[in-house]
């Protein structure tokens, strides 16, 4: 048995060594793994680093930033494992974490992508799941319901802030930090799709997997990661709220523009960019470090 693991980097050097190793000390138990890591042009010396101190990883080093979702896509292109995990290389595996993911896939064949539970550097959980981004949850989420009502299974449907992350069970959208899927669920999927160049990439996929392809997408508190967090893109962070946003209107234009009326549809659209334009006003705010 094979498994696969994806990591795209850009600039991420030290937290890129760190991942590697701890996939390396903490291996899947009968399993062969094969390790890809794409390189986006990163200017700190990633891949050359990769290179001295891992040379058994396959790297794919890239002359330009070809984005998260295609970066994956170029390492999903010679993956060749019955199961396949998408990696941020800001994580770190903690102990038997890859053992645990093949087994829960294994033991639910209808399963076919999993998250896990994820720990800030300072060991608490880190809030790693969410609905689909469906109108009315969006809406709860912008006009502050979910902040007022956060254990309402309504109001706060979209961040699932009611979620008890001790307990397994079937979700949406796991963050794709780590998500585990099987080859059957992936040749039936597809790749990402690259018109969500950085943001909505993982979302999109698990939409047409679960809603699309009917596909069961499970989180587990029994496997554990640790992971940093926005590491490459709190770099360029007011671009990266941009992109955000854009990229919910695309998942929208693509995926409810013809389920939902237009005023409703237009009410999203208006509510996504008055949302930008106030966290962008919070960054600028903000006093400089």
């Amino acid at each position: 048995m094979r498994l696969s693991i994806c990591i795209v980097n850009w600039n991420t050097r030290d937290y890129l060594l760190d991942c590697v190793d701890s996939l390396h000390k903490q291996p899947a138990r009968g399993a062969d793994m094969q390790i890809i890591v794409v390189d986006n042009a990163s200017t700190d010396g990633s891949a050359d680093a990769l290179r001295r101190d891992f040379p058994d990883v396959t790297l794919i080093a890239n002359d330009d930033n070809r984005g998260f979702a295609e970066g994956n896509n170029q390492a999903l292109e010679i993956a060749d494992g019955e199961y396949v995990l998408l990696l941020n290389p800001d994580t770190v595996v903690h102990k038997n974490a890859l053992t645990r993911a093949i087994l829960h896939m294994q033991s639910n064949p209808l399963v076919g992508a999993l998250g896990c539970r994820q720990l800030f550097p300072d060991g608490k959980t880190q809030p790693s799941l969410r609905s689909f981004p469906d109108p009315w949850p969006v809406l709860y989420e912008y006009v502050g319901l979910s902040k007022l009502f956060p254990k309402s299974r309504r109001f706060g449907a979209y961040r699932m802030t009611y979620f008890d992350y001790d307990h397994p069970g079937e979700v949406d959208q796991p963050m794709a930090t780590f998500l585990m899927i099987s080859r059957k669920c992936l040749d039936e999927v597809g790749h990402l799709d690259p018109a969500f160049p950085i943001f909505f990439n993982d979302v999109d996929w698990c939409y047409r997997a679960k809603r699309e392809k009917g596909w069961r997408i499970d989180y587990t508190s029994e496997v554990i990661i640790t992971h940093y967090g926005g590491s490459s893109t709190k770099q360029v962070r007011p671009a990266m709220v941009t992109e955000s946003h854009r990229s919910l209107i695309r998942f929208y234009r693509k995926h409810y523009r013809k389920q939902i009326p237009d005023w409703l549809y237009n009410a999203i659209v208006t509510a996504i960019r008055w949302n930008e334009k106030r966290v962008l006003r919070g960054i600028k705010a903000m006093p400089a470090s």
